[in-house]
């Protein structure tokens, strides 16, 4: 019987994925790693509360023969750096206690942010593209680092296979992240010229893409994404944006640069190109090994974000809204414009009086 460790065993997906790993009638023994509690269930799951960055992990991998690795410290900004040391420190260390303990195969959680969001990139992307994170993406920066790692682990040893994941955006009602969530509301929203595509995975089927690379020893990078993508416009649409204003492009992206600083903060804004540019992967590779992802891209996102109240509004009420936003913005702007000119008139007079 096998013995399999899962780091991030109590977040969203660790939570789904623990119940498919005891699920496999080879495994006989799981050891559940994270630095928040987990909920265990039955004697054969041994839960460790520790940080991988700092814990000694020798003792806890003895035995293993597998290891899932979901683990991952979220932090942007001033906190961009200190996540790093964490997250690339405790991937060092868990590896190396892994090349220690003659584990054999690693599945490694990614993301398809790894890919960056560029104007040249082509649609879909697949898993022969180079990786380009956008560079003031420290997620994604993050996460491409970490695939060098476990790749360099696995060259190491011709007898040891490495999977990693690089799903889009996972969404579910109760395992929302800070960039989940910060990449959905990307994606809602309109800040160039083109409503790039995007894709939404639900968690559900991202935990059994992770169960099946376990399972079948799965070696090399994988895109995990329902079929196809959806359009900008359709993305906005199920987000229940709001009444559309017409406005110049050049203003238009202002306002909504402005707005994002305001919701999601000034650490975020690298996010904004995921709204301007394309980022939608192929799902061919995984599919040939055998996955079939249940929830569409719509049904994933729908699952993982709350609708606006506007949504519920008949069609000539938006119309009305939409109507009345644009007299008071223009209204606005005409004030706006007044003030201005009397403001020039006013010195213009004044100089001549100096004068």
């Amino acid at each position: 019987m096998k013995t399999v460790a899962v780091t991030g065993a109590a977040g969203g997906l660790g939570r789904r994925v623990l119940p498919l790993v005891l699920a496999d009638p080879t495994v006989g023994r799981v050891v559940a790693i994270d630095r928040s509690p987990v909920t265990t269930n039955g004697d054969r799951v041994e839960a460790h509360r520790l940080d991988l960055a700092r814990s000694d992990l020798a003792p806890l991998l003895e035995g293993v023969d597998e290891i899932v690795h979901l683990a991952f410290v979220l932090g942007e900004g001033r906190r961009a750096d200190a996540a790093a040391r964490v997250n690339l420190e405790g991937t060092r260390r868990l590896l190396a206690a892994a090349s220690a303990a003659g584990v054999h195969h690693v599945v490694a959680l990614s993301s398809a942010t790894v890919y960056g969001a560029w104007p040249n990139n082509p649609i879909p992307l697949t898993e022969d593209a180079p990786l380009r994170p956008n560079p003031d993406v420290a997620y994604a920066v993050q996460k491409s680092y970490v695939e060098h790692l476990v790749a360099d682990w696995a060259d190491a040893d011709v007898a040891r296979t490495a999977a990693v994941l690089r799903p889009v955006t996972a969404l579910a009602a109760d395992g929302d992240t800070w960039v989940a969530s910060a990449l959905a509301e990307a994606a809602s929203i309109r800040a160039g010229e083109d409503d790039p595509p995007a894709q939404f995975v639900h968690l559900d089927d991202l935990a059994t893409a992770v169960d099946l690379a376990r399972r079948g020893h799965l070696d090399g990078p994988y895109n995990v994404a329902p079929d196809g993508w959806i359009a900008g416009a359709t993305v906005r649409a199920l987000h229940g944006g709001g009444p559309r204003l017409r406005l110049p492009d050049r203003l238009a992206a202002r306002l909504e640069h402005i707005r994002w600083r305001l919701r999601r903060g000034r650490a975020s804004l690298g996010l904004l190109s995921f709204a301007t540019h394309p980022c939608v992967v192929a799902n061919g590779r995984l599919r040939s090994a055998g996955w079939v992802p249940v929830r569409t891209n719509e049904q994933a996102y729908v699952a993982g974000t709350e609708a606006k109240w506007w949504t519920t509004l008949s069609p000539k009420r938006r119309q009305e809204l939409a109507l009345g936003a644009s007299a008071v913005v223009l209204a606005a702007i005409a004030a706006l414009a007044g003030f201005g000119i009397r403001r020039a008139v006013r010195r213009a007079r004044a100089r001549r009086i100096g004068s």
